[in-house]
């Protein structure tokens, strides 16, 4: 089980700590707990470490051409230090993992898989990399820190950070004299920033923003409170929305697949479900009782027809409702009530659309 740089600073916080793609990373920590982790950052800001995330640099005459034979988005769309939500694919057009592209330049990229897929991201890549192409796995070398909420902003600039930057735009920024990676990304929903210093440099960069949130009712968040906020925002979680069985045109992430540039890993698959249709695709399910969706729990109609599973579920401690995202037939409209099988126990559900808070990212 690996170890964040951060780990020792949970500890002593007294978080309670479980495995997530192999890392040991905090859930919640005491004193506070899920629900007011989740409202700081609706409400005023949180910090979370999020270095079990995976890093990765692509670097090389072609990196850019190379990276959009394996990717589904089209990076062609962005300039140098801006970022891209995209996604790699496997031939059948199931997904390897979600990830995040940052462009430095059209030979000179950093990447940032999930944790437990960075060595088959990695090692993917590494299958058809032209000779002109270096790969480097980099997942220990940095760590990532995430700064959500409305609040954000504040936070940032009483560290003498230039807050002025577009969203899903980077930058290099100094706190407390440590060099840092600072990108206008997060999967809260919330105006937010993701910050990647080098693990030598973590500690003092997580205290000092650890002390600058105080003044603004700023709390340190686990991964619990991560999840409940981004399956508000239906935000996809590669293992649930995500998988090599489920397609990005399943998971309603179309939106992420630059469809009119050239062919790319998978891509024969993914057009044909476009034009055919994907047969299930990813809804959002809201509780018109008091039932809570988790993830496997079987959707039917009234009539008890099995349309699916639920991907993800939670308690929204916004909406103070059960929320779930499913994939399921795509005869499934907004509007329709379906049935979840709660343990035995049926609960009345309402398809709707995301999110199921507003946006605040920009």
């Amino acid at each position: 089980m690996k170890t964040s740089p951060l780990n020792d600073k949970h500890l002593a916080l007294q978080a309670k700590m479980a495995d997530f793609g192999g890392w040991m990373m905090p859930i919640e920590y005491a004193g506070a707990g899920v629900l007011a982790e989740h409202a700081a950052v609706r409400n005023a800001v949180g910090i979370f470490d999020v270095s079990h995330l995976g890093k990765a640099s692509v670097s090389g005459e072609g990196a850019l051409e190379f990276l959009n034979s394996m990717f589904t988005n089209d990076l062609t769309r962005i300039n140098n230090g801006s970022a891209q939500y995209t996604l790699m694919c496997n031939e059948s057009g199931g997904v390897v993992d979600d990830l995040i592209a940052y462009k430095n330049s059209d030979s000179d990229f950093f990447l940032v898989p999930n944790a437990s897929n960075t060595s088959d991201v990695v090692a993917l890549l590494q299958a058809h990399v032209p000779p002109t192409i270096a790969i480097t796995n980099l997942h220990s070398e940095f760590a990532v820190i995430a700064v959500q909420g409305p609040l954000a902003p504040q936070v940032m600039r009483s560290l003498g950070v230039n807050t002025d930057i577009d969203y899903m735009a980077f930058t290099t920024v100094y706190i407390g004299g440590a060099e840092v990676i600072l990108c206008r990304t997060g999967y809260t929903g919330e105006l937010g920033y993701e910050l990647l210093p080098h693990v030598a440099d973590a500690s003092r960069v997580w205290d000092a923003l650890a002390t600058a949130i105080e003044p603004h009712g700023g709390l340190v968040c686990g991964l619990g409170a991560r999840d409940t906020l981004r399956t508000e925002m239906g935000y996809p979680l590669h293992g649930h929305e995500l998988s090599l069985e489920i397609t990005p045109v399943q998971a309603s992430a179309s939106w992420a697949i630059g469809w009119d540039k050239g062919d790319f890993l998978g891509s024969p698959v993914l057009r044909t479900q476009k034009s055919d249709g994907p047969g299930k695709r990813s809804v959002a399910l809201k509780s018109l009782d008091r039932g809570i969706p988790r993830g496997h729990m079987v959707v039917r109609d009234s009539l008890g027809k099995e349309l699916g599973l639920v991907t993800s579920g939670t308690f929204s401690p916004t909406l103070k409702v059960g929320i779930g995202i499913a994939l399921l037939d795509t005869s499934v409209t907004v509007g329709d009530q379906l049935v979840i099988d709660v343990r035995g126990r049926d609960s009345l559900v309402e398809v709707v659309k995301l999110p199921f808070v507003p946006s605040h990212v920009r």
